[in-house]
């Protein structure tokens, strides 16, 4: 069984699973109320190898991963540019989907909204309030984080500690200035619940421990997310579970940021970039091999010559795909180790790539081994053992396959995501859509199409 770093117990060890052959795992998901940046698609990427990993070995996987399209950050978008909430969160959670449809992320098992779970968080903070960890103010119902005895523990730090560097805030009716909102009361105009604690909407620190509990049930397998999501989201959605007395996650995974300089990248520091933007200029591929390329709870940077990199590490392996008439693998299948011939020397190349993956998710190892076994290939074939160098070259197929990574067979194949981009495009046109046409062009030029437009449709034909 797969050994990840658990953060609670800071070391890495066995995913010990509540139900064998069933792994449960809720991935915190986005805001939506602006563009998915770098770090964004890192986010999704990294566990979407682990999703897959899993899901390769035989293992049934309730993959769960929210998305928040209730927040203050939404509600200050609307107010900003005139429109609705809900407007600001179809239109982001749209650009969110394009983009992990383009990194050949496979969907989620489960994408549960968190205005479709209020009714349950409700009940949740009513029972915090009943049993004295929760309090009432003139804003709204804040959690004491001080009636959790281990507090801090997932963050590693201590309630004094944490005190002693927490941010001064103007609200004096909190207790302290770690207490979290639980409840928010609406202003005038604001989108509102009723409750009996008065109309307002959900803290969300409060939504995610709803979700994962409803969807997973107790004492679930595994919480992921980015080192950022660590304190004080997770910590605080473990301080409610801890509450109620309910048994929460039973491992918890994090991974690094993505890199500018010496800072993370994040939307509250304005060093961005979109993800969007990259996708629309740069094979989307070459991105999920850099971030293969680095482990998982390092730091990564993005630059031009890291995307350049692993763009011309990928024609090694299209080279290896279009020798060998590699057939087409991952999307949005999730590949299964069953489908695959392993026998001879691809079984032991299979074996060192479980033994990499299994160990804390090193995908570095993983990937280095692979190119080993490409260039292994290529030279078996040329040494006069076509048989064995194609028998090899189906493995590495299938082995990146399992993390997600398409190789491509022929300059002018056309994988299945881009053949849906071109049928929206077409849609967009009939439509009069002028501007989703272009867009749409503009992201399939990012994976290296042009578009020729002909009396009889549209056709793709590489860059």
């Amino acid at each position: 069984m797969i050994h990840l770093y658990d953060t609670l117990e800071g070391e890495v060890r066995e995913l010990r699973l509540r139900d064998e052959g069933r792994v449960g795992i809720y991935l915190c998901g986005p805001t939506v109320y602006d563009l998915p940046h770098l770090g964004h698609g890192r986010h999704a990427l990294v566990w979407d190898v682990l999703h897959r990993w899993l899901a390769f070995e035989g293992l049934e996987v309730n993959f769960v991963s929210n998305v928040t399209d209730i927040d203050d950050k939404i509600i200050n978008r609307a107010a900003r540019e005139g429109i609705s909430e809900e407007a600001v969160t179809t239109r982001f959670e749209n650009e969110w989907w394009r983009a992990l449809e383009a990194l050949g992320v496979a969907p989620p098992t489960h994408a549960p909204h968190a205005t479709a779970y209020v009714a349950p968080m409700i009940e949740v903070i009513a029972a915090l309030i009943e049993r004295d960890v929760a309090y009432s103010t003139d804003d709204g119902v804040y959690f004491d984080v001080s009636r959790v005895e281990d507090y801090g523990r997932l963050s590693g730090q201590s309630l004094e500690s944490l005190k002693s560097g927490a941010r001064v805030e103007a609200n004096e009716a909190k207790r302290s200035p770690l207490d979290f909102a639980l409840w928010k009361l609406a202003k005038p105009g604001e989108p509102s619940w009723d409750a009996p604690f008065g109309a307002g909407r959900p803290g969300w620190h409060t939504e995610c421990v709803v979700m994962s509990l409803e969807l997973l049930g107790e004492g679930f397998d595994l919480h992921c997310g980015g080192l950022d999501l660590k304190f004080p989201h997770h910590e605080n959605e473990r301080a409610q579970a801890s509450a109620l007395g309910r048994p929460f996650a039973r491992h918890w995974g994090h991974h690094g940021w993505v890199m500018v300089g010496e800072e993370k990248m994040s939307k509250s520091l304005g060093n961005f970039t979109s993800l969007t933007d990259l996708l629309a200029t740069t094979d989307p591929r070459a991105y999920r091999l850099l971030v293969l390329r680095s482990h998982y709870r390092s730091p990564l940077e993005v630059t031009p010559e890291t995307i350049a990199d692993a763009e011309r590490s990928l024609e090694r392996l299209d080279a290896l795909a279009r020798r060998f008439a590699l057939a087409p693998l991952a999307g949005e299948h999730l590949e299964l180790a069953s489908d695959h011939d392993f026998s001879g020397p691809a079984g032991q190349l299979r074996g060192r790539i479980a033994s990499a993956l299994e160990d804390d998710l090193d995908t570095p190892q993983a990937v280095a081994k692979l190119f080993d076994a490409t260039s292994q290939a290529n030279v078996m074939a040329d040494r006069g053992d076509p048989r064995g160098a194609a028998q090899l070259a189906r493995a590495v197929g299938a082995l990146f396959g399992a993390m997600g990574l398409r190789l491509h067979t022929s300059d002018d194949e056309v994988d299945e995501t881009s053949a849906d981009l071109l049928a929206k495009r077409e849609a967009a046109r009939s439509a009069g859509d002028y501007s989703e046409a272009d867009r749409l062009r503009d992201v399939l030029a990012g994976h290296g199409w042009l578009i020729e437009d002909t009396p009889t449709g549209s056709v793709l034909r590489r860059a």
